[in-house]
């Protein structure tokens, strides 16, 4: 199989045009993920024709679970498509469908090259059964949750819940988000029993009104060095509890995002895409 290895600011994946292919993706995507033994990256994303948008994005984790979206992803999606000519040439606009919805990505030239990409990542989900996160009928019937006492695992949180097509859990302390035990308490908290699909968790530190920073212990990949959706989750909770702008740069180990809240309620959000390297590979089921 023909692949290239790609990252939106350091969160990387394998990208294979999948339109004319079929395989055991979970396995592929176990496989490719490997940083010792395989390609090494957060997980694997496929390429296929769609009969609702320009073209269909499907995405696993390294574990070879399959996830709803990936915003980081997305923008080396659309690199990829549009520097392949699998789209008319340069078009300002593309639309992706994912299993978290159709989005629209704008893309960002540098001559015939693509540098980044604008996505409208569409609303949030804050309704606690939608989000999904399972607590008791007194929290349940809240339209949103912003300050959940979470007191397990020797730690004493607030958390806000937040979908952007997968599930967030996120966490603002006072504590730098570098000295958080954030690989023994990401897993744990990934796996919780509140949350039925797992969860996505983002610890933060407010450092003005318009910036942020952020680690993330992503489900089925453990960290990473950016998340887009959850850069996204976490402008939407901050500027629900009044912490930040509307617009905002979300700081993560792999680079910046800027974040966007639009004035329709839809979540913008920009950032680069790279290609890393091209290659091939022999899969073996």
């Amino acid at each position: 199989m023909e692949f290239t290895k790609m990252h939106g600011i350091g969160n990387d994946y394998v990208y294979i045009d999948a339109r004319n292919q079929s395989a055991n993706w979970s396995e592929v995507a176990k496989t490719v993920s490997d940083r010792h033994f395989g390609i090494g990256g957060d997980g694997l994303i496929l390429i296929h024709d769609s009969d609702k948008a320009d073209l269909r994005m499907q995405m696993f984790n390294s574990d070879g679970s399959e996830g709803e979206m990936c915003g980081n992803g997305i923008r080396c999606f659309v690199k990829l498509a549009v520097e392949k000519n699998m789209l008319h040439s340069k078009p300002e606009s593309v639309s992706v469908e994912t299993p978290a919805g159709i989005l629209n990505v704008v893309p960002q030239y540098n001559g015939d090259s693509v540098s980044g990409c604008t996505v409208n990542m569409g609303l949030p989900i804050l309704i606690p059964s939608q989000v999904p996160v399972s607590l008791d009928s007194e929290w349940n019937n809240c339209d949103m949750i912003l300050d959940y006492p979470f007191n397990d695992f020797g730690q004493n949180l607030k958390m806000a819940f937040v979908s952007m097509g997968n599930p967030h859990a996120i966490c603002f302390i006072e504590e730098p988000v570098d000295e958080f035990p954030l690989s023994e308490i990401g897993p744990k908290i990934e796996t919780h029993p509140i949350f039925p699909n797992r969860v996505n968790f983002e610890i933060v530190n407010i450092i003005s009104p318009n910036e942020m920073k952020m680690r993330v212990w992503e489900r089925g990949s453990g960290i990473t060095l950016a998340c887009g959706t959850g850069a996204c989750a976490v402008a939407v909770a901050a500027n629900l509890k009044g912490l930040a702008n509307k617009d905002s740069i979300i700081q993560l180990p792999g680079g910046p995002l800027n974040i966007t809240l639009g004035s329709s309620g839809n979540v913008y959000m920009t950032g680069t895409a790279e290609q890393a390297f091209t290659g091939e590979f022999n899969f073996k089921s």
